[in-house]
C-alpha cells in the first residue's frame, strides 16, 4: 500500500462501541507525532474477513479463504498503530467514511490515510447491516465474539427495498458515529471495548466539529447521499463510484448539500450517471467526473495489492496507474472539501478537477 503524501505522519487505531449491534465499529484514522518503530496494522485484521471475502465473492471458503491468507494476509498498512496522536488547537476537520458492499473498515486505508495525512480525523465505518463481507461485535460475556455475516437479497424479496432498509441503517450510523465525536468533544467518557491502548479524550479539542463530511465508495457512495438528508450537520459528501439504486425517487429533492461525484470509467450505466444529474441540476455546487481508465475497485485498497492471482478473485485493476488514480481521487476530494468546509488551506490549487479538467479525468 502507498504512503502518504501530505504533511502529517498518519496514526491509526480501532474503536468499538456498545456491546450490541446498535453500536460502532470504525477504524480511525488521524495525523500523529512520528514514532520511532512504530507497529504498522495488518490490512486484513482478522482471518475471518477472508472467509467473508470468499463468500461474497461466491467461492468456496474451503480453498478461497486460505489463498487470500497466503496472497494478502500479510499485507500491513503503512501507518502507525495506536501512535501518538498530533493536537491541534484549531481543530482538524472530520470525514465520516462508509464502505461498499461486501467490503470492510480496512479496505480503504489508502484514501482513508492520504485524507488524514492533509489534516483530517478520518472514521471509517464497519457497517453491520450485513453488507459487509464480515463484521462482529463483542458481547458483554468476556471475550465473546458474535459475528455478522454477509447477507444476499433472500430469495423473493425486491432487491430495491432490501437494499433501500440497509442503506438508512448505514446512514444511520454514520449519523451515529457524528455522534460519537460530539459526545467526546463534549468531555463524555467514551469506553472502547476492544481497550486499545488509545485514549479518545485526547481527541477532545482537535476536531472542529463545524467543519464535517461524510464520504463514501459504491454502496457507501449513496450511504454519503443519504447521510445529508439525515444530518445538517454534514456539510458535504464525496461519493466515489456510487451506486444510486438504492435510494428512493422521493428524498433526491431533499438533498440540502453539495455532492462530489468522483466515477469509474466503466462501472456506470447512463441510468446511474442520471440519478446524480438530478442532484446536479438543483445544485451547481454539486460535481460529477469521471477518471479515465479507472475500474470500480480502482478506488480500493485492491488496485494496489491485485496481483494476478487476487485480481481473478476480486475484480480486476484498470489501466490508469493506481498511484495516479489514487492521486486524482484525493486531490479533487482535498479541493472540493477546502471549498466546503471553508479550509484555509492550499487544497484549491487542484480545483480544475472539479471541472473535470486534467490528464485522466473529464466532466
Amino acid at each position: 500500500l502507498p504512503l502518504q503524501k501530505g504533511p502529517h505522519h498518519v496514526g491509526c487505531t480501532d474503536v468499538m462501541v456498545g456491546h450490541t449491534r446498535q453500536g460502532l465499529f470504525l477504524r480511525l484514522f488521524y495525523p500523529c507525532l512520528p514514532r520511532a518503530g512504530a507497529e504498522r496494522p495488518l490490512w486484513i485484521p482478522r482471518s475471518e474477513y477472508c472467509g467473508g471475502l470468499a463468500d461474497f465473492t461466491q467461492r468456496s471458503r474451503r480453498w478461497c479463504a486460505p489463498l487470500l491468507s497466503i496472497a494478502i494476509g500479510s499485507c500491513r498498512v503503512p501507518v502507525s498503530w495506536n501512535g501518538p496522536f498530533k493536537p491541534c488547537s484549531s481543530g482538524y476537520p472530520l470525514i465520516i467514511f462508509s464502505h461498499g458492499l461486501g467490503a470492510f473498515r480496512t479496505l480503504y486505508s489508502s484514501v482513508c490515510s492520504e485524507l488524514a495525512s492533509w489534516g483530517f480525523v478520518v472514521a471509517a465505518l464497519e457497517h453491520r447491516d450485513h453488507s459487509a463481507s464480515a463484521t462482529y461485535f463483542c458481547t458483554e460475556e468476556a471475550g465473546r465474539e458474535e459475528w455478522i455475516p454477509y447477507q444476499r437479497v433472500p430469495q423473493g424479496q425486491k432487491e430495491f427495498y432490501f437494499r433501500n432498509k440497509q442503506v438508512h441503517q448505514r446512514a444511520g450510523e454514520c449519523v451515529q458515529a457524528l455522534r460519537l465525536f460530539k459526545d467526546i468533544g463534549s468531555g463524555k467518557s467514551v469506553p472502547n471495548v476492544l481497550h486499545q491502548d488509545f485514549d479518545l479524550s485526547v481527541l477532545k479539542d482537535s476536531v472542529d466539529l463545524t467543519k464535517v463530511a461524510v464520504m463514501g465508495h459504491s454502496f457507501g457512495g449513496v450511504t454519503a447521499v443519504l447521510a445529508l438528508v439525515k444530518e445538517p450537520n454534514f456539510r458535504c459528501a464525496v461519493a466515489l463510484d456510487a451506486w444510486m439504486f438504492p435510494l428512493e425517487n422521493v428524498l433526491y429533492p431533499e438533498v440540502p448539500k453539495p455532492v462530489l461525484f468522483i466515477n469509474t470509467e466503466k462501472f456506470q450505466t447512463p441510468g446511474n450517471v442520471a440519478k446524480m444529474k438530478r442532484l446536479s441540476s438543483r445544485n451547481s455546487q454539486t460535481k460529477i467526473i469521471t477518471i479515465l481508465g479507472s475500474v470500480h475497485q480502482s478506488q480500493t485498497d485492491f488496485t494496489f495489492l491485485s496481483g494476478k492471482l487476487v485480481g481473478r478473485i476480486l475484480g480486476a485493476r484498470g489501466t490508469i496507474n493506481p498511484h495516479k488514480g489514487l492521486d486524482i481521487t484525493s486531490q479533487a476530494a482535498l479541493a472540493f472539501l477546502q471549498r466546503h468546509l471553508n479550509l484555509e488551506e492550499e487544497f484549491d490549487q487542484w480545483d480544475n478537477l472539479l471541472e473535470g479538467i486534467g490528464d485522466s479525468v473529464v466532466p
